[in-house]
């Protein structure tokens, strides 16, 4: 008797629909029909509308604030498992909580390490995600996890600008692997930002380690935040001499005033993905989708193929 995998359906928290439902167009199957009842005091509670029974479920949220989108997530978990689901996989474009990935002062939380473990408890087989703040939060599940890099996807659009004397900055020094990373397949120059914090997302001195005069520099980071670290990097190295500054991010958080920085800076454009939805539109901000590559690596999850090959970091 033949064995014949069983076929897989494409779910989405409700915050997520937008992306899940480009996942599932690229993949080549229906969104799959999930609704939620919600109480009068916020309490919610997800109901999938289809038998799910021995197929593979994959889960599509990104659990950026508030707290509700990882809530959703995991009770769309338990419900996938108690319906016999016979694989859940939680893909996780933009995977939050993830900067508490150790204990940088007495007496806080390892939240990354707590996500993991109510992932895992809640039922899920296997995480898909994409460029974790740091790499190491993979050792944190006990479960398969498929780490994307949207390399991928960024580095075709970087040589479409077709851009001479090309240098790669990392805004930070912790980003400096990701940023050799990229400068090794556009064979460019590198350049490191060295920053000092007088708090969280408040910058106190900025000092460049490497030369941009004369050059086109795109800075490199997996994520945006307030904006202030990318638009006060930006204006540095036009005051160096630098021809142009581009920068990449994959995670667009944007929170506060990040697009009147972005607008106001010396950044000539911002590229993301959309593993984040936009709050608004910004002539600054191009996006590049990420659900080619999630609808590619589901389809090699789901045949029991090799997924090394999406691997350029």
């Amino acid at each position: 008797m033949s064995y014949n995998e069983p076929e897989a359906k494409i779910f989405a928290c409700s915050q997520s629909v937008y992306l899940a439902e480009e996942i599932a167009s690229k993949y080549g199957v229906p969104l799959g029909k999930v609704t939620f009842s919600k109480y009068s005091d916020g309490e919610f509670q997800p109901s999938f509308e289809e038998s799910i029974r021995g197929l593979r479920v994959f889960l599509v949220c990104s659990t950026f604030p508030s707290a509700d989108n990882l809530m959703e997530l995991l009770l769309m978990i338990d419900a996938a498992k108690r319906a016999s689901a016979r694989h859940i996989t939680a893909v996780i474009p933009y995977f939050g909580w993830a900067r508490q990935d150790r204990k940088d002062k007495p007496r806080v939380p390892i939240g990354a390490k707590l996500v993991a473990k109510l992932l895992e408890t809640a039922g899920a087989t296997r995480i898909m995600t994409m460029d974790l703040h740091a790499d190491q939060i993979q050792g944190f599940f006990e479960k398969p996890v498929d780490h994307l890099f949207a390399s991928t996807i960024f580095l075709p659009y970087v040589r479409s600008l077709g851009l001479e004397n090309l240098t790669i900055a990392s805004p930070d020094m912790g980003g400096s692997k990701r940023a050799y990373a990229y400068s090794k397949f556009l064979e460019s120059d590198v350049v490191i930002c060295y920053k000092q914090r007088k708090m969280a997302n408040v910058i106190d001195t900025m000092e460049l380690i490497g030369e941009v005069k004369g050059r086109h520099v795109i800075l490199v980071d997996d994520m945006i935040d307030t904006g202030g670290t990318l638009a006060k990097a930006a204006d540095v190295m036009i005051e160096k001499g630098a021809l142009s500054v581009r920068a990449i991010c994959t995670h667009p958080i944007l929170s506060g005033e990040a697009y009147e920085k972005i607008e106001n800076s010396k950044l000539e454009e911002l590229i993301v993905t959309d593993s984040i939805p936009l709050k608004k539109e910004s002539k600054k901000i191009k996006v590049v989708s990420c659900a080619p590559l999630f609808a590619e690596v589901m389809h090699m999850v789901q045949n029991n193929t090799s997924i090394s090959g999406k691997f350029l970091m």
